[in-house]
């Protein structure tokens, strides 16, 4: 039977990267994908930001991993001519008791080694954004932004040539465990693994148990986006964000220019069952002018029109505020190697990511 040292199972940026980093340390590498084309979920549903690292606790993986990735992110995009900018971005206060907790977010930031963010005054925000509402904001300068569809495409190019094996339209039906590994099958093959890496994104858990690995629960968390209207996108230059969500759910609805440039609104915060649906019960487009405004006092609903969707893989529900990447040898089949719970700043975060996965499995060969 067919043997590799590693299969990742999902295709999305950290499917991707994991078995690119994987690859370069000389392991035979085979990704499993259970859509058509990697990348179709969560990786290419997104605001498409390059996070510098401001709102994670400090020493937290998603601090720490944010940091390094976003820095690899940016090389790699320049080497692979992936379309990016590190535009920069702002946070801001929309009143005066909004002000101590950009302090905190600013002392944060600073604690997770992001010594670039600095409070930014009057002027320096009516130069970046002269149409944003604010009393005061912080100045981001390594943010970005990140054409992610063709960062996926990247990542992809990178993969095959380095040999790895990427089985589009290949879910894992099946596991069971053999005497040198994991014996993996899918409707059209079988084969089998000394290390499987669980990267399977929103269905993480339920790979997990398939595997025979530790139990735990990726919550779905939908969120949605409207767009300013083709006419109105000059009055945006970048990217605007208010102070995080208090639930811990998300970054709050932000202003966000892409590489492409369209300004896209969002995303909201919903938590559901269903880890597949991204239409069904959407918001009216008026729920996103209240929000908008808070940033733009200018908007009207005749300035937005609909946008798209995306679903968050979170480990913690709507009762918690934060829960940590998982990126570890399975605590109870050690042939596992999770990278689960992949949530924001996953898409900065991927490379880095997938050098700490291929560091688990190098560490016990």
């Amino acid at each position: 039977m067919l043997r590799v040292d590693v299969a990742v199972v999902g295709g999305g940026v950290t499917g991707l990267a994991s078995a690119l980093a994987l690859a370069e340390r000389g392991a035979s590498v085979c990704l499993l994908e259970r859509d058509r084309r990697p990348g179709r979920a969560t990786s290419t549903h997104n605001s498409g930001v390059i996070h510098a690292g401001l709102y994670y606790p400090a020493g937290s993986l998603k601090a720490r991993l944010c940091v390094d990735g976003r820095e690899r992110l940016f090389a790699f995009c320049a080497a692979h001519r992936v379309p990016h900018a590190r535009c920069g971005k702002l946070v801001i206060a929309a009143n005066e008791h909004e002000v101590p907790a950009l302090e905190s977010l600013l002392k944060k930031a600073h604690a997770n080694g992001v010594t670039s963010v600095r409070f930014a005054d009057p002027d320096f925000i009516i130069a970046r954004e002269p149409n944003v509402r604010a009393v005061a904001a912080l100045w981001s300068p390594d943010t970005g932004i990140v054409e992610a569809e063709a960062l996926v495409k990247a990542l992809e190019h990178s993969c095959r040539d380095r040999d790895v094996a990427i089985l589009v339209g290949s879910p894992l039906t099946g596991a069971s465990a053999a005497a040198d590994g994991i014996e993996l099958a899918t409707p059209h093959e079988t084969f089998v693994a000394g290390t499987v890496v669980n990267a399977a994104g929103l269905y993480a858990d339920v790979t997990s148990r398939m595997l025979g690995g530790m139990a735990f629960h990726i919550y779905p968390c939908r969120g949605e986006y409207a767009e300013l209207k083709p006419s109105r996108r000059s009055m945006v230059n970048g990217l605007v964000y208010p102070l995080p969500h208090a639930s811990g759910a998300g970054l709050g609805v932000h202003l966000s220019k892409t590489t492409w440039g369209s300004v896209m609104l969002g995303p909201t915060i919903h938590y559901q069952e269903s880890k597949d649906d991204y239409e069904g019960g959407r918001l009216p487009l008026e729920e996103f002018v209240e929000p908008a405004q808070r940033l733009l006092p200018w908007v009207t609903i005749a300035d937005l029109q609909a946008g798209g969707s995306g679903i968050r893989a979170k480990l913690h529900g709507p009762d918690q505020q934060f829960a940590d990447f998982l990126i570890q040898r399975d605590a109870v089949n050690d042939r596992v190697i999770q990278a689960a719970g992949i949530d924001s700043p996953g898409l900065t975060s991927c490379l880095a990511v997938g050098q700490r996965v291929a560091d688990v499995w190098a560490a016990t060969r």
